[in-house]
């Protein structure tokens, strides 16, 4: 398997920020790992559990627009999309992806908002558990962009 080389970000105080979180329910022996890894980098950034609001959704598709939604009320300093999509038999998981994706994209853009790029685009369910890990370093991507912008 490829290792991806990882920055080496050391949390900051965010104490006072708000954090959202968008949670895909499909896969969700995936998404409830990268949700808990997710929020335990949090705490590492000293954002209390009160100040974290999550939306679950259905899937992959649906990450978007609760992005756009939580973006909208102007309240949160960051955002993160957790999703798995696993590859089939069909092209779905390519339309999938890419919608996800460029909707993500989108709100972020839109919304001027930084958002942690969470959704894990795999082959297997294998693969998928591998990376569970990750959803800290979507976190940090996305606080650490968040305090870039506001310096």
């Amino acid at each position: 398997m490829q290792q991806a080389k990882q920055a080496d970000y050391q949390p900051f105080a965010a104490t006072d920020w708000r954090l959202g979180i968008v949670v895909a329910r499909f896969n969700r022996q995936i998404t409830d790992k990268l949700y808990d890894n997710a929020f335990r980098r949090a705490a590492d950034y000293k954002i209390k559990a009160e100040r974290i609001d999550a939306i679950r959704v259905a899937g992959s598709m649906e990450i978007p627009l609760a992005l756009q939604h939580l973006a909208q009320t102007g309240s949160y300093d960051a955002l993160l999309a957790i999703g798995c999509v696993i590859r089939g038999e069909t092209p779905h998981f390519d339309y999938v992806c890419k919608f996800a994706t460029e909707g993500i994209l989108r709100v972020q853009l839109d919304w001027k908002i930084p958002i942690g790029f969470g959704v894990l685009t795999c082959e297997d369910e294998s693969q998928a558990k591998a990376r569970t890990h990750l959803a800290s370093d979507h976190l940090d991507a996305a606080l650490q962009l968040a305090r870039a912008l506001k310096a």
